[in-house]
């Protein structure tokens, strides 16, 4: 399991030392295209402080869960999919499917979700 910040993709995307189709920087989050989209929509978004799990947060970070969960719905407003509904999905541990260790939400949305998820 990569926990090291030197092996990290998102890390080496926020700082720009591998290419991605951002979609929305500011000076806390990045925003970028998912490269094997589950939606018409899918963006990853990630803090630029690296914690590699939801299990590895500490209180210092509460607000970096927020800003993830806010930069999501003005994407999601800004492509015109808010008001019908969208999906956000946080995975924790490789059981339930993550694959890379940088903590990320994933934003799906133009099309219709069902539940419960797979």
């Amino acid at each position: 399991m990569l926990r090291r910040m030197s092996d990290c993709l998102f890390c080496k995307i926020v700082a720009k030392q591998l290419p991605a189709r951002v979609v929305h920087e500011d000076a806390d989050t990045v925003a970028f295209e998912d490269i094997h989209p589950q939606a018409p929509t899918h963006v990853v978004i990630v803090p630029r402080k690296h914690v590699p799990t939801l299990n590895d947060l500490g209180p210092e970070d509460e607000a970096a869960l927020g800003k993830l969960h806010r930069v999501a719905a003005k994407i999601a407003q800004d492509r015109g999919f808010a008001a019908e509904g969208w999906r956000a999905v946080m995975n924790c541990n490789r059981a339930a499917g993550q694959t890379v260790f940088h903590i990320h939400l994933h934003l799906l949305g133009g099309r219709a979700f069902g539940w419960p998820p797979g």
